[in-house]
């Protein structure tokens, strides 16, 4: 198994599909082996009252109690297994969901950042032009205050403008630093959702790798 195995729920379905088919066939093998080892014992006990003697006939009954007791037993195992089998595979499935959630979470994040990047683009440009217009109101307003006194009248029309632009400069320029300041806290918190998706990398493996070993253990289990 994979990382890529586990994110794709095909692939998880068929492979729990086949696990449980095959301890199907596992206990039915066994089952049949069992019952057909009692019964021929059975028979041969049915024989044996005709020919043998009671000691014959005692050995046959303990015969068929310890391979009953050897399939009850072996049955015991096969459903521990099945057991932890199942919890494994819940705790894969709930670990495939939080590596989901976080993933997702990672790339809202990450548009967010873009967008919020191209914004600040825009009011950088914004603020650029502004400046460009600032300095040439600056050198608008020296010339014309080096004109006659009869021009004030336009020199005040021009000093209002002048500090409207003033005041939209600034606000801009806070603006821009409360954007970049946003920028930067959701930069921080897509590196917290990076290393959180890492964590839950390496649990999934983790589990798939102790899938893997029950999966073994099952199979050692079952052959014996």
């Amino acid at each position: 198994l994979s990382v890529t195995s586990v994110e794709d729920p095909v692939i998880m379905s068929k492979i729990r599909q086949n696990l449980r088919e095959k301890h199907a066939r596992h206990i039915a093998d066994l089952r049949a082996y069992y019952d057909s080892e009692i019964q021929s014992l059975k028979q041969k006990l049915e024989a044996s009252h005709k020919t043998a003697s009671g000691f014959c006939n005692l050995c046959v009954r303990n015969r068929c109690d310890q391979l009953d007791a050897a399939l009850n037993e072996a049955s015991a195992r096969i459903k521990a297994l099945e057991n932890k089998n199942n919890m494994l595979e819940k705790q894969v499935a709930d670990w495939r969901e939080r590596f989901y959630a976080v993933n997702n979470t990672s790339k809202v994040l990450q548009e967010r950042i873009e967008e919020m990047r191209t914004n600040n683009k825009e009011k950088d440009n914004t603020i650029s032009r502004l400046k460009s217009r600032l300095k040439d109101l600056e050198e608008a307003f020296e010339k014309a205050y080096k004109l006659s006194d009869n021009k004030n009248t336009r020199l005040k029309e021009e000093n209002k403008m002048f500090q409207n632009l003033l005041g939209e400069y600034e606000s801009l320029g806070k603006e821009h630093e409360r954007v970049k300041d946003t920028l930067n806290t959701t930069e921080n918190k897509l590196l917290d959702a990076n290393t959180q998706i890492s964590d839950l990398k390496r649990t999934i493996s983790k589990l798939e790798a102790q899938l893997k070993q029950v999966e073994h253990e099952n199979t050692l289990k079952l052959r014996h």
